[in-house]
């Protein structure tokens, strides 16, 4: 992690509150969320993802999943507590900066004696294959 990059002071004040997810356009925060998992970024997609190109995201766990949702959002760079690796190679291959505090190989799921349900679900999607199936579950269930 770069301590000089300017991002990196928003990213510390970031960590200091009880939010999941920033997402800042521009310099200016436009969508925050207390929400768990990646239900935030599939709100925030619903919600913006027309009209807003490029945007800056700290999110506290950034697993496949949510790389895939990232690419979706039109993310130009992610900073994150923890991201995957296999987060790290699909940010990579859509040519998304990536800021990872501490890198493992795959986000666990809750009980962590596994890998995490959406992550092991994005596995060989493209994002929008993975979107489709993520929304419509959202509807059905209408939570993550």
């Amino acid at each position: 992690m770069k301590s000089d990059s300017p991002n990196y002071s928003l990213f510390s004040q970031f960590l200091l509150n009880r939010d999941n997810l920033y997402v800042y356009y521009q310099g200016k925060l436009i969508f925050n969320s207390e929400e768990d998992g990646i239900a935030p970024l599939v709100n925030y997609i619903i919600r913006f993802n027309s009209q807003v190109k490029e945007i800056l995201v700290f999110d506290r766990v950034a697993g496949n999943a949510a790389a895939l949702l990232l690419r979706m959002a039109s993310c130009a760079e992610v900073w994150s507590q923890v991201g995957s690796e296999l987060a790290a190679q699909t940010l990579s291959n859509f040519g998304i900066n990536y800021h990872f505090t501490v890198t493992t190989p795959y986000i666990l799921n809750r009980q962590n004696n596994g890998m995490c349900p959406f992550e092991k679900l994005s596995l060989g999607k493209t994002p929008e294959e993975f979107y489709d199936i993520i929304s419509r579950q959202l509807r059905k269930t209408k939570s993550l």
